[in-house]
């Protein structure tokens, strides 16, 4: 049987042969085959999602290997010098110069690596760092005496001064928006995976001789660098710094492996191309890079006050010495045992590397300054007591105790903040045009800070006191924490383009409210004339 309609317009039922085959079909027969076809695709999409995030997450881990060595070193030598002092015999201030000269020297390698990467790219940049480090690592493990052993260290820190600085700018590159933060954050995390495995290394080979323990020590910190060789085959070149070469079918390529969305992909490819192309346009072409950062337009300078403010705050509130220097702090604090200076450091290491995992989880939901603000103002108290402890308390458990709570709590509040943010911050706020110099230079400003506390750490401390010391800290933390209220914008989930573009337009909207506020004043002026 079967519905037909009827001469009046009607529904009516009328016969349908049994064996006849019905053209008709219900409206929602389709729907299982549409259902399939919507599910494959989600399923398709699902797919490459997983795949971007996989590349990307193996992009930033390979690019942060450089960090480790950096990271390493800090957290090596802190024991070493130990016995460095003890066979080859030097003093006091040869200490704090084999120290501190590999962050005074990283300062060249972080200006040379500017101008490297706008050269041969940040690949090979990196690959570079990689090479040097790897000269030194070896030169620093057969030194015969304190004058080789500097020489190794001169080529340690120019390799340091490479990777220190192109690893954040090329994972902020390659980045998609909404986790650009957090991957940014990985360079601060592998620093702190290679201060733990110093302090690690440390302890593990303390008990071999004096002659032979320093030399191991520094030998294990060559392995992160030959890994880089294997990850040259992984990476692709920045997609910005592809657009910068002109080489567009490239980029593009790159984007769609890092990219989720594939409309997103043209869409970031136009903005990286406006931002080249305005960056080389001819308001430029006459005005070098070096040139444009001696003598910056406003907009400029407000980047690079936030970008070289933040990277000093961050060396001069004291982490590197007190990782550095972590054996000397406890030892005023009542331990006098090498192996247990050593064990105590390695708590220091490890409350670092774990407390970065929070800023890794937090940076792109709670947002930079955020933050910023929580870390500034944890290590203000946490230096203070620091020193409180260490200048009321005299020596005993008790002390020791104290000591080792606030030291650890000063570094958990550096690795939640203050550490990562300056980096992920340094590597997003400025132009195309000179993003890797201009990052190159906030890492100088790093690294001549942390040379000149790690130089001067032991001296001060003799001048006024470990806890004197730890109270100079605390005033510059707390000092730290209103520089970030003022200075420091939110940049979460913008573009690169985007972020250049809102201290482009925060300055002319100061210029417009400067221009109406004259305007006023001159009507001002003309009603009380007439009046």
């Amino acid at each position: 049987m079967g519905f037909q309609e009827n001469g009046n317009g009607e529904m009516g039922l009328s016969a349908i042969p049994l064996g006849a085959k019905n053209k008709y079909k219900r409206m929602n027969s389709e729907l299982p085959e549409e259902n399939d076809g919507v599910l494959m695709q989600q399923q398709r999409q699902e797919e490459r999602r997983s795949s971007t995030r996989k590349y990307v997450l193996a992009c930033a881990i390979f690019a942060s290997l450089n960090n480790v060595l950096l990271g390493y070193d800090v957290g090596v030598m802190s024991g070493a010098v130990i016995f460095i002092k003890e066979d080859l015999n030097i003093s006091e201030v040869q200490v704090e110069f084999l120290v501190g000269i590999l962050s005074i020297i990283s300062l060249f390698g972080s200006l040379g690596g500017g101008r490297t990467s706008d050269i041969i790219g940040r690949k090979w940049t990196m690959a570079l760092a990689a090479v040097v480090f790897q000269m030194g690592g070896i030169t620093m493990t057969l030194a015969p005496s304190y004058a080789i052993l500097m020489i190794g260290r001169f080529l340690a820190g120019i390799g340091i001064g490479f990777g220190v600085m192109i690893s954040p700018i090329y994972i902020a590159e390659i980045s998609p928006n909404l986790n650009r933060g957090s991957l940014t954050t990985f360079p601060e995390i592998f620093i702190n995976v290679g201060i733990m495995l110093g302090y690690v290394s440390n302890y593990a080979f303390s008990g071999l001789s004096v002659h032979t323990s320093w030399r191991v020590m520094l030998a294990v910190g060559i392995l992160p660098s030959v890994f880089i060789g294997f990850a040259l085959f992984v990476i692709p070149e920045s997609p910005r710094w592809l657009v910068m070469q002109n080489r567009i079918e490239e980029a593009r390529s790159v984007l769609l492996k890092t990219n989720e969305d594939e409309k997103e992909v043209e869409e970031r490819l136009a903005e990286i191309q406006q931002a080249a192309g305005f960056s080389n346009s001819d308001k430029y072409e006459e005005k070098p890079v070096w040139r444009e950062l001696l003598f910056p337009p406003p907009p400029l300078r407000r980047m690079l006050i936030t970008g070289l403010g933040i990277q000093c705050f961050q060396q001069i509130s004291g982490i590197d010495a007190t990782v550095y220097y972590s054996p000397e702090i406890f030892q005023a604090a009542g331990i006098e045992d090498n192996s247990k200076l050593l064990a105590a450091t390695v708590a220091v290491g490890l409350t670092k590397t774990i407390f970065i995992l929070v800023a890794i989880i937090l940076i792109d939901k709670l947002g930079r300054k955020p933050l910023l603000m929580i870390s500034t103002i944890g290590m203000t108290v946490c230096l203070f007591c620091t020193g409180a402890t260490l200048a009321l308390f005299g020596k005993g458990s008790f002390v020791i105790a104290l000591a080792i709570l606030f030291v650890c709590g000063n570094v958990a509040f550096f690795s939640v903040g203050l550490g990562p943010v300056c980096w992920v911050l340094t590597s997003e706020i400025f132009p195309l045009r000179v993003r890797a110099q201009a990052s190159a230079l906030g890492a100088v400003a790093n690294r001549v800070c942390s040379g000149l506390v790690a130089m001067s750490f032991l001296s001060v401390s003799e001048a006024i006191s470990v806890a004197g010391t730890f109270f100079l800290f605390s005033a510059i933390s707390a000092l730290a924490v209103a520089f970030a209220i003022t200075l420091v914008p939110e940049t979460k989930g913008k573009s690169l383009e985007q972020i250049e573009m809102m201290f482009q337009n925060e300055y002319e909207i100061q210029g417009k409210e400067m221009e109406l506020g004259d305007v006023e004043q001159l009507v001002q002026n003309k009603t009380d004339l007439t009046n």
